[in-house]
């Protein structure tokens, strides 16, 4: 019996089935976290971290060492030549949108091998919005190969890079589709596509969501450039804010002159005190990762079990921490959100409800009681308001307060009359 918590003796017992369907799953996971843990360490001792770096910045930030040498070890854990880790960056998309405004200039051609972009990524490129700065508005052209069968479409990828192709941009993680998250080995095989074609085009992936899941980064694999959120996977749910960039040292420059200003890049920028806890997030991350993988595999086998689609099954390989839930209606897709919501540490006692979310084309209900305000690697779950009716869950602090929360929206579930009947409910 489960202590603290009023859960039905079937889901509890739906629970158990599950979780040990999981053990093979949970076994590579750990194997992954071990040796991600253990590069992190290695790079800190390398790069001799001490309380010193940990010291405060203030105005222009100059010869803030605790900065400089963070970038040196975020670069070598991420297998890039240089990095730029800063916690002003505010959202992974302000992230992605300062290295693409970095590295673009007027007459350049992007070309998309995923498909279409997340929705909060369209007003940075220009597919939607008019005269907001988009890159379309400064003259850089955009566009896009389709997927094929929920995968990257490698014949029409070759078809589509030219010698006039400046950048080819993979995002790794599904956003609100349900085609399978990119594997480190599936961007290889796409780089090495892009580089066989044109090798001076800049590949550039968004790593949202993809960080530590296996033992391999993109820049490992030849990706020119990687960007991500802090209070995703790479915050290890300690950074209260932020973002990164890393790839080729060039690059990173460029990108950090977009950040501040040219001339200045990465040589300015007050720390004002946190250093201390975007070492502990990066120190934090690979175990963090872990854990929300667990609880990934744990929802998509318990659910997998009550008869709804789950996209990835809880024993395919993934390539972030996102669990997709068919629920089938907006009813159970509001009700699981709302039992998510029930068992988080903070703002249990709301209620989520759907409402016009910026930055999305439809209504969106979201799951999100964290301690740091929309913090992904903290268990979530949202979902737009449309069909199919898919959830999409991601982040889990730790497997044990993640399971409950499963549970609760099962529960919440069940008490609305709306979980069908596998497990024998």
């Amino acid at each position: 019996m489960i202590p603290f918590f009023e859960i039905d003796e079937k889901i509890e017992k739906a629970a158990d089935m599950a979780q040990n369907k999981c053990t093979e799953q949970f076994k590579l996971i750990d194997e992954i976290t071990q040796y991600n843990q253990l590069k992190v360490q290695k790079a800190f001792i390398k790069h001799g971290i001490s309380e010193s770096h940990f010291v405060s910045s203030t105005g222009y930030g100059y010869g803030d060492r605790g900065r400089e040498t963070l970038d040196k070890v975020w670069a070598e854990v991420f297998g890039a030549e240089d990095a730029l880790v800063r916690h002003n960056f505010t959202c992974g998309t302000h992230t992605l949108a300062v290295a693409l405004y970095g590295i673009l200039r007027p007459g350049d051609n992007m070309l998309c091998v995923t498909g279409t972009p997340y929705d909060t990524i369209h007003g940075v490129i220009g597919i939607s919005g008019e005269g907001m700065g988009s890159l379309k508005d400064f003259g850089i052209n955009y566009s896009e190969v389709p997927l094929k069968d929920e995968m990257p479409d490698l014949y029409a990828i070759k078809e589509a890079v030219n010698k006039d192709t400046t950048m080819v941009y993979i995002q790794r993680s599904r956003g609100y589709e349900l085609r399978p998250s990119l594997t480190v080995e599936d961007i290889e095989l796409i780089i090495k596509i892009v580089k066989e074609k044109n090798n001076n085009v800049i590949v550039m992936v968004d790593n949202c969501y993809g960080e530590f899941v296996q033992k391999k980064e993109p820049c490992d694999v030849g990706a020119d450039l990687i960007a991500g959120s802090l209070i995703k996977n790479a915050g290890g749910g300690i950074a209260r804010t932020g973002g990164y960039i890393a790839g080729r040292r060039d690059l990173v420059q460029k990108c950090a002159y977009r950040l501040t200003t040219p001339g200045l890049g990465k040589e300015v920028g007050a720390t004002l005190g946190m250093n201390r806890e975007l070492y502990m997030g990066l120190f934090y991350a690979p175990h963090t990762v872990g854990e929300a993988l667990k609880s990934a595999v744990f929802i998509s086998a318990l659910f997998k079990g009550f008869g709804y689609d789950t996209t990835p099954d809880y024993d395919s390989v993934r390539g972030d921490i996102v669990q997709s839930l068919g629920l089938e209606n907006e009813e159970s897709l509001v009700a699981f959100c709302q039992g998510i919501q029930s068992g988080s540490p903070i703002d249990s006692f709301l209620t989520p409800e759907p409402w016009d979310m910026p930055g999305y084309d439809s209504k969106v209900v979201m799951a999100a009681g964290a301690f740091t305000l929309g913090s992904s690697i903290e268990l979530s779950a949202d979902a737009p308001i449309r069909e199919p009716y898919y959830a999409w869950i991601q982040g889990g602090l730790n497997f044990h307060s993640a399971k409950i929360c499963a549970l609760l929206a099962a529960q919440q579930m069940l008490n609305k009359g709306l979980l069908k009947e596998g497990y024998g409910i």
